[in-house]
């Protein structure tokens, strides 16, 4: 009887902990579909993006002579900012669209790889961090490969390469 007792309640733990990674799975492609893609990419909602996005996310990228660059939230929503003004944002014609390709979780750490679309071209695979805050899961940080680059990233400054890693 103690050991059926001891099975049931293993049981139950292996059950709930799955139920929980689900869980987390659906609230993680939540915050990347609406901070990332409908709030920085489709629309430029600055309260989506807040709602994802930790204060202290920021963009990573390789540049000319292999030279890391940092790109802030702060900055990518300043330039968000002004492409609403410029009408550029929301967007017009085709739209972002998302694939979640895989996702890998540990306690209140994740690492979501994606890849996005404009239309049906295949244009960036992105590795997005995230962690788990007392107010859910927040992108924390995100690399990137750019698709069938027209140029190599060492043949442009460091603005340009912020900014073609920010436009799609």
């Amino acid at each position: 009887m103690k050991y059926k007792l001891i099975i049931v309640l293993l049981l139950t733990s292996v059950l709930v902990t799955a139920q929980n990674v689900e869980e987390d799975k659906k609230a993680i492609k939540n915050v990347i579909q609406t901070a990332y893609i409908e709030g920085l990419q489709n629309e430029g909602n600055i309260e989506k993006i807040n709602f994802g996005i930790h204060p202290e996310f920021e963009l990573l990228g390789v540049g000319k002579n292999d030279n890391m660059w940092k790109y802030s939230i702060t900055d990518w929503k300043t330039k968000t900012i002004e492409k609403v003004k410029d009408g550029e944002l929301p967007r017009k014609g085709e739209q972002v669209k998302v694939e979640f390709r895989t996702i890998d979780i540990t306690g209140t750490a994740a690492m979501e790889k994606i890849e996005l679309f404009v239309g049906k071209k295949l244009a960036y695979v992105d590795y997005i961090s995230l962690y788990k805050f007392e107010d859910g899961w927040k992108m924390v940080n995100k690399i990137f490969y750019k698709m069938q680059f027209l140029y190599t990233a060492k043949t442009l400054s460091r603005k340009e390469q912020i900014i073609s890693a920010i436009t799609i």
